[in-house]
């Protein structure tokens, strides 16, 4: 709890507007709260917290048949308050469905993320290589997903250090909680390891069906939605990412 507060207190002297996730602090609440001790190092850090959850994550995957270290893709849907992990399988080469958490405190509205300081958490396509991991940021374990892209350099937008980390405060970031990013940051570190170049983030509004997209036919983002729908639907075509690219301001997939 004195860590969750000194965080508070420098964020709040920023003059952002907090979003956190009240009494999540409190183990007896949260099963994904741990004890940390995060003036450690960043790489024993991580390596401390893959010796906790490393064992239940093997045992998890191999019930589903899928291996610890094998390349992995993250989705997250800010409306239903989900990020998604999915873990190639080596027979089929297509990605399955691993574990699903609730996001613990997220900020803004529907719709991207424009200009550093809006406070919104990006909608699109991003990646995170090697250099992405950050073992040591003050919100116990996080990774940068590469905000802004192409895409949103093309269009002007701006911003920085757009991250999924631990915690229950978030300024344009997911948290996560400390016990769900360690997880999380454990997967996606293991497939580095094993050798994915890197790992694909997408961020959608909402689940993409035509349905829910429709509702939204008249709203300043309906073109842009309908775009990242393309790529909502290969993947779910497919089971694999698509490769993203930008033509004419537009994503692009293959």
């Amino acid at each position: 709890m004195r860590r969750l507060l000194i965080a508070t207190g420098l964020l709040a002297a920023t003059g952002f507007l907090l979003w956190t996730c009240p009494g999540q602090q409190d183990p007896a609440q949260d099963p994904f709260v741990v004890e940390t001790c995060d003036s450690m190092p960043g790489p024993e850090r991580a390596k401390a917290a893959a010796a906790r959850v490393r064992p239940a994550l093997e045992r998890d995957l191999a019930a589903k048949g899928l291996h610890f270290g094998d390349p992995v893709f993250l989705r997250a849907f800010k409306e239903e308050n989900v990020l998604e992990l999915w873990v190639l399988r080596r027979e089929t080469k297509k990605y399955e469905l691993f574990r699903t958490w609730e996001i613990a405190a997220q900020s803004g509205k529907p719709g991207p993320k424009l200009a550093e300081g809006d406070q919104q958490v990006p909608e699109g396509f991003y990646f995170v290589p090697r250099s992405g991991m950050k073992p040591d940021s003050v919100f116990h374990l996080a990774f940068n997903i590469g905000y802004p892209n192409a895409y949103d350099r093309h269009h002007g937008r701006t911003g920085s250090f757009i991250m999924i980390h631990g915690n229950c405060i978030s300024i344009g970031c997911l948290a996560m909680t400390d016990g769900k990013i360690e997880e999380i940051y454990t997967l996606c570190d293991a497939a580095l390891a094993g050798g994915q170049e890197f790992f694909r983030v997408h961020f959608f509004p909402f689940r993409m069906t035509p349905e829910r997209l429709e509702r939204e036919k008249d709203h300043e983002w309906f073109d842009f939605w309908t775009n990242l729908k393309e790529g909502h639907d290969h993947f779910e075509r497919e089971k694999v990412p698509p490769d993203v690219t930008v033509e004419d301001g537009r994503y692009r997939f293959k």
